[in-house]
């Protein structure tokens, strides 16, 4: 990408500013805006005036001309110009100047790029507590992330994004988004109803397999963006957009709309429409085959059976539905409780409409669902039956009878009902996200998890500021790391951090991936014990770095790190990792403290009794070898290597617990652990040869 040049007085007093905060990597358009004292929109337009470049290109246009700047008259290192440029990552710094000139940063001084070695400390010699800061407040809400983020079961929702050089695959061809539409009655109570046909118009496109289709909560933040076509389908990675304007006068609707071609930013198709209410139905269904036909998706005759369905006869039930609907849209415990009579008066109007009673079950599902004593178990489960029973193949009447499966914590049972929902709305990245999670941690199968990873990947794209593209990069990192693709992962922990450098999981997650190229058990202690040091309250990374030194058979550090994580854990009611209570227990046994070690043991206990995973076998095998049954440990052993879709850690670390070190020489340990090993790289080549071809794939497996 070729250098723009930067004139006249207007862009020269921007220059000047963005120099003026240079290192501070949060400095961006709007705060640019603010010293210029105009509003975000104009600022944008004269940028795009006088530059040719966005606001945000513009800026880092200034960022990496000053870094060219450092590089040519400074010995500087590169993580320092970097920092001082404010981009606070040098991978994203290089990643960007390479985009911009054309060569890495290393080049401009012919010579090799600077690297950031780790260089080993007595962090990992000496656990003592002088080394460690005093805790902050413990936060529960930090915690809850934590459980379910890296390493044993990832993760909170993500929607999803793509890397501003297509890191993540070629954008399809077929992609769309639909732009809010704009209310034109004079009546702004009316946006409800122009609302409902956006949004009828996305449900209808979504249900067409050969279209990548945008979701509503992607687009919602476009609403009053002043942007242009092309930035908008830039930042969305779409080739067409949808815009839409309309009113409703009396028993009349209004409506224009327009298919855009972003590429050249011209129409493609456009059309006025003047119906009755009544027809409503009629009008949302032709945009739909009109939009498909004018991008010449293929559409499958269950398709379009799916699209001319009718959600209800009653034109009052159907107004009521929409007014629900634009209150639940907020997913506030305000909107959702002012959605639920609604919803009710709309079942009032038409007992049998299926949408309405799947809605009205999700949105008590969203009150329910952060509370510890739930309410509405038995409400969610009846609204659920209700719309199920009066449409079965409609995939919102699937996902509320999931939702309540998994109210229940009986994901097994959700998991079909989801994976039939995405038959009937293959763009559904609700769906998509949900068997991502679920796969990731509460019925764990990494085969499934990466495909819905992927899958995902490509339905929300670039809907997300930094910090959510962040995360998506994490989640996408964990689930080829899982799998064995430990190239792959490193790529999108690294996008990760270019994203967001002060993501507070990444890190972690890459000392994990870094651990299963070089194996030194060391040097990832060492990694471990520095992060720890940024915020002493991180208890996932407390019982890390203890397991750690566990597993090289330093009890006394270990026991450092377990007493810490045990009692936090113990002081705020936890029940974190019940999986690892035996290695705490035998770490407590092995430093004098006998009765303290029994209740982990019997809590171990009771964890292998309720465990209901595929690991269910290795951890019996695990207490038996503890109580000295080692025949039966090693039956156990060979339960486990029948197994499939178990994550790449156990492999990294199974060989490496003091606990099995009695099987060594049973006749039968070697060949089950190697049974484990190939039925692991079987999968793992297995999923290799279903990606190939991908811009997802890049090296080999690493043997263990």
């Amino acid at each position: 990408m070729s250098e723009t040049p930067l004139k006249g007085d207007f862009i020269k007093r921007a220059e000047a500013l963005v120099l003026e905060h240079l290192a501070n990597e949060q400095f961006g358009v709007s705060e640019l805006a603010d010293l210029m004292h105009m509003s975000r929109s104009n600022l944008l337009r004269k940028v795009k005036k006088h530059s040719e470049l966005s606001a945000s290109q513009f800026i880092r246009q200034v960022r990496l001309r000053k870094g060219m700047e450092l590089l040519e008259q400074t010995e500087w290192t590169v993580a320092e110009i970097s920092d001082k440029a404010g981009f606070g990552n040098s991978s994203y710094f290089i990643k960007c100047f390479r985009e911009q000139y054309g060569y890495s940063p290393g080049e401009v001084r012919k010579r090799e790029p600077e690297t950031v070695t780790v260089v080993e400390s007595k962090l990992a010699e000496e656990p003592l507590a002088s080394q460690e800061t005093e805790p902050k407040s413990f936060r529960l809400t930090y915690l809850v992330a934590i459980l379910v983020v890296v390493i044993f079961g990832l993760f909170f929702y993500f929607n999803n994004s793509k890397s501003s050089s297509n890191d993540e695959g070629r954008v399809s061809k077929k992609s769309i988004a639909v732009l809010p539409f704009r209310n034109l009655s004079s009546d702004s109570t009316n946006l409800y109803f122009v609302n409902g046909l956006m949004e009828s118009s996305i449900n209808s496109l979504q249900k067409i397999e050969d279209l990548r289709v945008v979701s509503r909560t992607s687009v919602e933040k476009f609403r009053n963006a002043d942007m242009t076509i092309s930035e908008i389908a830039e930042e969305l990675d779409v080739n067409y957009l949808v815009e839409g304007s309309g009113q409703r006068v009396g028993d009349q609707v209004l409506l224009n709309i327009q298919l855009i071609d972003a590429g050249n930013d011209t129409p493609v198709w456009s059309e006025q429409y003047n119906h009755q209410v009544v027809d409503i139905f009629s009008l949302q269904r032709s945009v739909a085959k009109k939009i498909a036909s004018a991008i010449q998706a293929k559409v499958t005759p269950a398709e379009l059976e799916r699209i001319e369905k009718r959600p209800t006869e009653n034109l009052e039930a159907y107004d009521f539905y929409l007014k629900a609907q634009d209150l639940y849209q907020s997913r506030t415990k305000e909107g959702l409780n002012e959605a639920i009579p609604l919803f009710e008066k709309a079942i009032a109007h038409d007992p049998q409409f299926a949408l309405a009673y799947s809605k009205l079950a999700i949105t008590y599902y969203y009150l329910d669902m952060h509370q510890v004593e739930k309410q509405y178990t038995d409400v969610i489960n009846q609204n659920a039956d209700k719309a199920l029973l009066y449409d079965s193949r409609s995939d919102m009447s699937l996902i509320a009878k999931a939702l309540y499966y998994m109210h229940k914590k009986e994901f097994q049972y959700a998991i079909p009902h989801l994976e039939k929902a995405l038959e009937y709305n293959p763009n559904s990245a609700f769906v998509v996200n949900m068997l991502s999670d679920i796969y990731a941690r509460a019925e764990p199968n990494t085969a499934k998890y990466l495909k819905y990873a992927l899958k995902g990947i490509r339905l929300d794209i670039a809907a997300n500021d930094s910090i959510g593209k962040s995360y998506i990069y994490l989640h996408l990192s964990n689930a080829f790391v899982q799998n064995g693709f430990a190239e792959e992962a490193l790529k999108y922990i690294n996008l990760s951090l270019a994203y967001n450098p002060k993501n507070e999981y990444s890190p972690y997650l890459k000392v994990f991936i870094e651990y299963a190229g070089h194996l030194d058990m060391k040097k990832s202690t060492v990694a471990l014990i520095e992060i720890l040091q940024k915020d002493t309250t991180r208890l996932d990374i407390m019982q890390e770095v203890a397991k750690f030194y566990y597993f090289q058979e330093r009890y006394d550090s270990a026991y450092h790190y377990y007493k810490k994580f045990v009692d936090r854990k113990r002081e705020y009611g936890l029940n974190m990792y019940p999986h690892e209570n035996l290695k705490i227990g035998l770490v407590y046994d092995k430093m004098g403290y006998a009765e303290q070690a029994k209740i982990f043991y019997k809590e171990y206990a009771d964890y292998c009794e309720n465990d209901k995973s595929i690991y269910k076998s290795a951890s019996i095998a695990s207490k038996l070898v503890h109580e000295g049954k080692y025949d039966e440990a090693m039956e156990q052993l060979k339960v486990f290597a029948t197994k499939s879709d178990y994550q790449y850690w156990l492999l990294l670390f199974l060989e490496k617990d003091p606990l099995l070190k009695p099987l060594l020489k049973h006749p039968e340990f070697t060949p089950t652990i190697q049974k484990i090993k190939d039925g692991f790289w079987e999968n793992h080549e297995e999923i290799r040869r279903s990606l190939r071809g991908s811009d997802y794939l890049l090296g080999k497996k690493k043997e263990i």
